[in-house]
């Protein structure tokens, strides 16, 4: 068979059950990566759906996998169109039998998906694996996604009581005749119509983009500093790059698997220590999953002003409250310094994201969405689950029971006591 893995957010060799899945009978093996024009347009609220920050993080990553599978003799092929327009013609030039690729279930994905399935030879066989959970569908405590509860804690303890973590993955590099040079080029920013820029010193995010950083993060963090074994205390931190583990870039485009981060947690508590924080890493493993199964119950509920709840709130679009608000311009100083921060980086603290998001929904009452769309062109730790179940959460529209509002100036007290995180963005003494 000859046969073509289609990478999609799902970028690295190692744990990828495509990949394995392609390998296991292939005569020939080949893999196409598409940089789509779509990602990179303006979407209804007038933001780029894919900034620079994350767009470099992107490219970063596939000149990676690129290397990576090259060492295993397989080729691949980067296109800066739409896959449903260049992989027929990728298939038909290769005599691809069988295409293998990562399901995706969210609205936009899966139209891709379905152009691509109409675009190819009706004599293709497609293979699509779920392959973004910790937890696999099939491993669910639960009869049906439909019987999941909205609930984290009751989700969680239910999985916790049968969990079930899937190993890892793994392929044996293909003959040299496999491979053959291509002669695609991984885009520029200027390619993708964005504008090159140099990272901010006081990024805390100074990582970049490919699946062997990913793992050079874990060795760091995990085995060299040994800052896992305090994550719970450190996890509510603003400044540094050591607070978190900082994972979630690369688990965003899968240049890691949530099973690979599982497993080598667990490494660490048999070798160094099983604590709160070695568990706490797990447990935010869980709320990654389960908001990605809230997005498969619920399909685009998660995109809709009411949410999953359906709530008829009377939401506003200011167009000076978006303005200072994207510019740091409101009267929390701790919202500014957020702001300005993921403005000048593509990255924000997870208590910093509730904080403004919690200022941005409830205090001014503004359609989430919008703030929704900004996160999702800024951040270069975009998952398109993880976004929207968090916005749809501080919003009173997804799955806090709690319906919560943050008091943003004791918030500021608590964690920037000293005021070392606004002084480092808004480079005022206010606090001295």
């Amino acid at each position: 068979m000859n046969n073509l893995v289609w990478f999609r957010n799902d970028l690295r060799v190692k744990d990828n059950t495509s990949l394995f899945k392609a390998s296991k009978n292939a005569k020939r093996l080949a893999a196409i990566y598409c940089f789509d024009p779509r990602q990179f347009q303006e979407d209804q609220f007038g933001f780029k759906k894919t900034e620079r920050f994350r767009a470099q993080f992107l490219i970063e990553t596939v000149t990676e996998l690129r290397e990576h599978l090259a060492e295993l003799n397989i080729p691949l092929y980067i296109y800066n169109e739409q896959p449903e327009d260049i992989l027929p013609q990728l298939m038909e030039r290769l005599q691809i039998d069988q295409l293998f690729f990562q399901e995706e279930w969210t609205s936009e994905e899966q139209e891709v998906t379905r152009k691509v399935k109409e675009s190819c030879s009706a004599s293709v066989t497609f293979f699509e694996s779920y392959d973004q959970f910790l937890i696999h569908p099939e491993d669910l405590p639960y009869k049906s996604i439909e019987a999941i509860p909205n609930v984290f804690t009751q989700w969680r303890k239910k999985c916790e009581k049968n969990l079930n973590i899937r190993e890892e993955v793994a392929i044996a590099a293909f003959p040299q005749t496999n491979y053959e040079a291509t002669s695609t080029s991984i885009p520029t920013l200027q390619d993708l119509n964005l504008e090159s820029f140099e990272p901010d010193h006081r990024t805390a995010f100074p990582f970049k983009g490919g699946e062997q950083q990913a793992l050079n993060r874990i060795e760091d963090y995990f085995w060299q500093t040994k800052k896992l074994a305090v994550y719970k205390k450190t996890r509510n931190g603003l400044t540094g790059k050591n607070y978190s583990s900082k994972l979630s870039a690369w688990l965003a485009n899968g240049s890691i698997s949530a099973r690979t981060i599982y497993w080598k947690i667990k490494a660490f508590e048999q070798e160094e220590t099983k604590n709160e924080s070695t568990y706490w890493l797990f447990f935010e493993l869980m709320w990654r999953d389960f908001f990605k199964y809230i997005s498969l119950k619920y399909g685009d509920q998660i995109f809709k002003i009411g949410g999953i709840l359906e709530k008829d709130y009377d939401w506003k679009t200011n167009k000076a409250a978006k303005k200072e608000w994207i510019n740091g311009q409101t009267k929390y100083d701790f919202v500014n310094a957020n702001m300005k921060e993921i403005a000048a980086t593509g990255w924000m603290s997870n208590r910093g994201r509730q904080n403004v998001a919690s200022y941005w929904a409830k205090e001014l009452q503004q359609d989430w969405r919008i703030g929704a769309a900004y996160f999702e062109s800024m951040l270069i730790d975009y998952d398109v689950h993880s976004n929207y179940g968090n916005w749809m959460y501080n919003s009173g529209v997804g799955n806090d029971p709690r319906d919560r509002k943050f008091n943003i100036k004791s918030q500021a007290e608590r964690y920037d006591s000293d005021g070392k995180f606004r002084r480092l963005w808004l480079q005022e003494s206010l606090f001295d």
